[in-house]
């Protein structure tokens, strides 16, 4: 079982004929993701790595039947594709374009909501089934399957935190990299909710940085009574205020949303915080001791 993704996933790139899209098509490809169209208006009729290209969404939906789109287009043209792909029907965009304008992610995400459609990101390394399929830019070779949810607001750190679990044995039923910007789609808690009814998922990993407050947003769900165990993750211990931090979100204004009132808050719902990530692969080792059958 898995979340978000499944073998039957089939995924339309919009931005294919791009630099970005014509490789990550053939490298989710690679992969084993069905990736079955690709959309750019005026190219339609070319082939990408053997995937057609259509003019529109509705033409690549009449066509290949994807549910599922990951659009690599330039941040001017994120609005209408992710809207296009919206009213197509798609049921999961996977917005990796970074500096989207934040009214345009609001109206997308409205969209969205309106339409029972799941959106990720924007600014999103996207999301990973291991051995199952992948939707995003994702260096898939370091991931490997297995029962950890990992749910992260940073596209480095999932690839090394992942990598750091995959070295120790530690497997993942999925990796969602929600996206770095100040207004995402699927947050921390909308992802958590996904996790909780997993079946294969047994433990999970929050990996958070500074700025926002979507780790205390989760840390007040689990409070309420998550029924999995959970570890952080806290990048920016050092990070000074009032200076962006490579992402959009990540940045303290104010006195708030520092990595310390993060921990604080994690730490009273009963989730412990690592800040090596050494110590994090301690602490899910741990907790899949606790919850692994026999």
């Amino acid at each position: 079982m898995a979340i978000l993704l499944d073998r039957g996933t089939r995924i339309l790139v919009q931005g294919i004929t791009g630099r970005h899209g014509r490789v990550h098509a053939q490298l989710m490809s690679e992969y084993g993701a069905k990736v079955v169209a690709g959309v750019t208006p005026g190219k339609g009729g070319l082939e990408v790595a053997g995937v057609p290209v259509f003019d529109t969404v509705a033409e690549a939906v009449k066509a290949a039947a994807p549910n599922t789109s990951v659009i690599l287009v330039p941040p001017a043209f994120t609005l209408d594709a992710a809207l296009e792909a919206i009213d197509g029907g798609l049921r999961l965009l996977v917005v990796v374009t970074e500096h989207v304008p934040t009214l345009d992610t609001i109206t997308i995400r409205e969209a969205a909501l309106e339409k029972g459609a799941i959106l990720v990101g924007p600014n999103t390394v996207g999301v990973i089934c291991p051995g199952i399929s992948k939707a995003g830019i994702m260096p898939g070779h370091l991931y490997r399957p297995g029962h950890v949810g990992l749910i992260s607001r940073s596209g480095t750190l999932t690839h090394e935190v992942a990598s750091t679990l995959s070295a120790r044995g530690i497997g993942q039923s999925a990796c969602i990299g929600i996206g770095g910007d100040a207004v995402t789609g699927l947050d921390m808690v909308g992802a958590l909710q996904l996790f909780q009814n997993d079946r294969s998922t047994l433990a999970i990993v929050l990996v958070g940085e500074i700025g926002g407050t979507a780790e205390e947003e989760a840390a007040a769900f689990i409070a309420r009574g998550y029924p999995k165990p959970v570890a952080a993750f806290l990048a920016g211990w050092s990070a000074p205020p009032d200076q962006r931090m490579g992402h959009a979100g990540a940045i303290i204004r104010e006195g708030q949303g520092t990595v310390q009132e993060k921990a604080v808050a994690l730490r009273r719902a009963g989730v412990p915080v690592a800040e090596d990530v050494g110590d994090l692969a301690d602490l899910v080792e741990s907790d899949l001791a606790r919850v692994s059958p026999g």
